[in-house]
């Protein structure tokens, strides 16, 4: 009956010296090992925080430990593949970019103070000698137990359920004598599962896909200056709980396991370059921190536009994406996945340049040219129409497709062609000049390009180079020799992007519909609508139509409901408008009508709502389109840049952010790093190549 009566105490007692009977022993309290977890120390700021291991690699670490290894050299991969602890050493070493080295701890034993937060672990040495008392303790039930830490700190085993550890003071000279009056204890806690803190499960150990992801200008990549590293485990861990919320069913299955996502760093080998010392010797010495944040950041944008510099960005970017593709596979021989990129701000417009320039198979480009003409021959052939239609030619439609004319062989007619297809001369000369008119413009346009750039790639020889009826030749950009990449990306995804007016600035005005990467067959371009540094890609490819982005959908699976009140109450405001301006129309008319029978008024009337009737349609058009307007603009043909699927996806602004769009217009260029619907919008697209979609579709999704 002792052991309830001295843990109830225990549990309402200050931690203070015991009484002076010792409690009496539990009679089930037979000593048992604690169970070892693993840490490492991880320093922010020069605060020193220590992060529990997953529990798979805490395990494997101790199981390495117990096997004795501890004397070798001995090689344990943790989070996921990233980070190797070198058990010898207790250090812990990034793989793939640099960092660091943390230190590694067996943990046991801890401890915390009035002013700490967590819990923080004895040393090894330290945690082995008070597990030691300990046991001695609890198997001769000899309690007060007082052992000196390396620090000539005190630490006294009350009972198993209270150990506290007392601060020397320094101004006394006999300080262990008198406990009580060495200030507040730190409260000790023997083993992991007596402290409060969160281990978590680890990852999956199958990486089904990965991505490279490139950072725009600047070391800092967020709002709270935080390193393209940092930000990318956030994006990873944002992924893993996306997978766990949307893919349960085929992660139940095993069909998913999980994406890997490695940071692309380019800024560190740029400015080590020793520009930052010729930048700083014309640098004026006032308002210093200024001209240091526009050194560091904003400069990055002229130097990637500058040649010289141009050229070392991209030299950076595609030998790290390959180093790292080159180490990934060596570590990890059995994955077969496939390998997307993803850039963020002028991030973005590297990945675009450099996918430009890469050189397809011989015979991929054969089976693109083919699948160009197979597209082409439905949709060309419609391309056409739409030009007999702006013409005012329509009635030749059937001609042209009877002959199955499509735009390319629109442009390749000569007039005894079209004499042969039996169009009249009037109409022949309509469609020469049409044809003329833009092959002049195009070779202008190319010529102007030339001989202000220089670029000897170009050619007067092909004059639709640039502009755009060859798909397989790179767009226009800055002179560099861009390099290969020794893979072929799956998907491009672009945040943030500024790709649609860097081309418009570098004179591309439009994108051929045919136009596709040579070795990347899909391409997102996703933003947010407040983010001041993002353009969209689709208007130039289509200049002639006006529509909407796609509206990603949210994480959750319906629209956020500010957004969907603001529809009801502009839909609402629509009607009212309406409504009011058609009585007002039908009371000035029964106002001016002039006095007739009643049988030939209830006439008029009906007449009169007819009239208004088709009135009030032109009026609703502007401001509400129609429903099916709406489900064909998913439907819109944007071209083979993402495979004729939509390119352009807007998110949905947060309910605080619709208040002031400036206010919060540098945070949604920062905000895709902890997006849950971009991350989605990620895993969707890479899992739907592989065969894998949602386990139930999101609304307003594809």
């Amino acid at each position: 009956r002792g052991s309830p009566r001295s843990s109830s105490m225990s549990a309402q007692e200050p931690p203070r010296p015991p009484p002076a009977e010792p409690p009496e022993p539990d009679p089930g309290g037979r000593y048992e090992a604690v169970a070892p977890h693993w840490f490492y120390c991880k320093v922010t700021d020069s605060r020193e925080r220590w992060v529990p291991f997953s529990a798979q690699d805490s395990e494997r670490l101790e199981e390495a430990h117990g096997a004795g290894k501890d004397q070798e050299d001995v090689v344990v991969p943790t989070s996921g593949g990233r980070y190797d602890v070198h058990l010898k050493r207790r250090q812990r070493v990034a793989v793939y970019w640099e960092e660091e080295a943390s230190e590694v701890r067996r943990c046991t034993w801890f401890y915390k103070g009035d002013k700490d937060n967590k819990y923080i672990p004895y040393s090894e040495s330290f945690s082995e000698e008070l597990e030691e008392a300990y046991m001695i303790a609890v198997t001769l039930d000899e309690w007060k137990k007082k052992l000196e830490s390396p620090s000539r700190e005190v630490i006294i085993l009350h009972n198993p359920k209270l150990m506290v550890h007392y601060h020397p003071v320094a101004s006394s000279d006999d300080w262990v004598s008198t406990p009580t009056e060495q200030g507040r204890p730190r409260t000790v806690k023997r083993g992991v599962e007596n402290i409060a803190v969160e281990i978590p499960n680890g990852e999956p150990l199958q990486i089904d896909h990965l991505v490279f992801v490139v950072h725009g200008i600047g070391p800092a990549c967020d709002i709270r200056f935080r390193s393209i590293v940092q930000c990318v485990n956030d994006f990873r861990n944002v992924s893993l709980s996306m997978l766990q919320a949307h893919f349960r069913k085929a992660q139940e299955q095993q069909q998913v396991g999980r994406v890997e996502f490695l940071p692309v760093n380019w800024h560190s080998s740029l400015h080590s370059t020793g520009v930052d010392v010729d930048l700083e010797r014309i640098t004026l010495p006032s308002i210093n921190r200024l001209r240091h944040f526009i050194n560091d950041t904003i400069l990055d944008v002229f130097f990637y536009n500058s040649s010289t510099y141009c050229q070392t960005i991209v030299d950076t970017v595609a030998s790290e994406m390959n180093r790292l593709h080159q180490l990934f596979m060596q570590r990890n021989p059995l994955f077969k996945g496939g390998v997307s990129i993803a850039g963020h701000s002028l991030g973005s417009l590297i990945l675009f340049d450099l996918l430009t320039n890469q050189k397809a198979d011989p015979e991929e480009e054969e089976h693109s040219a083919q699948g160009s003409r197979t597209t082409s021959s439905n949709g060309g052939i419609e391309e056409a129409k739409e030009i007999l239609k702006k013409l005012e030619l329509s009635e030749y439609c059937d001609v042209f497709e009877k002959e199955k004319m499509d735009r390319q062989a629109l442009f390749l007619c000569t007039e005894n062609n079209l004499k042969e297809m039996g169009i009249p001369l009037g109409p022949r000369m309509k469609i020469l000049h049409y044809i003329s008119s833009k092959a002049d413009t195009k070779v202008c346009f190319l010529h102007s390009l030339c001989s202000s750039h220089h670029i000897p790639s170009l050619s007067h020889k092909d004059p639709f180079r640039v502009s755009g009826t060859n798909p397989n030749l790179p767009l226009f950009q800055v002179s560099a020799n861009y390099p290969q990449l020794n893979y072929k990306p799956t998907i491009f995804f672009a945040f943030g992007s500024p790709i649609g007016m860097f081309l418009t600035v570098r004179g591309v005005k439009r994108i051929d519909p045919n136009y596709s990467l040579p070795t990347c067959k899909g391409f997102f371009n996703i933003f947010h609508p407040f983010d001041p540094v993002a353009y969209r890609i689709e208007p130039m490819i289509v200049p002639d139509l006006e529509f909407e982005p796609m509206l990603l959908p949210h994480h959750k699976g319906r629209k956020r409901m500010h957004l969907e009140l603001k529809e009801g109450l502009t839909r609402m405001s629509v009607d009212l408008k309406n409504n009011l301006l058609g009585s007002l129309r039908v009371a000035w008319q029964s106002f001016t009508r002039a006095p007739v029978p009643a049988l030939e008024a209830a006439s008029a009337d009906a007449e009169a709502e007819a009239e208004t009737g088709t009135e009030k349609q032109p009026d609703t058009k502007p401001e509400e389109p129609p429903a099916a307007v709406k489900e064909e603009a998913s439907l819109i043909n944007v071209g083979r840049l993402n495979g004729g699927n939509r390119i352009d996806y807007v998110l949905q602004e947060k309910p605080i952010e619709s208040f002031n769009e400036y206010l919060f217009a540098l945070q949604g260029h920062l905000c895709y790093w902890e997006s849950e619907d971009t991350v989605l919008l990620v895993l969707k697209e890479i899992y739907q190549t592989q065969g894998i979609t949602l386990d139930q579709p999101l609304q307003g999704s594809q």
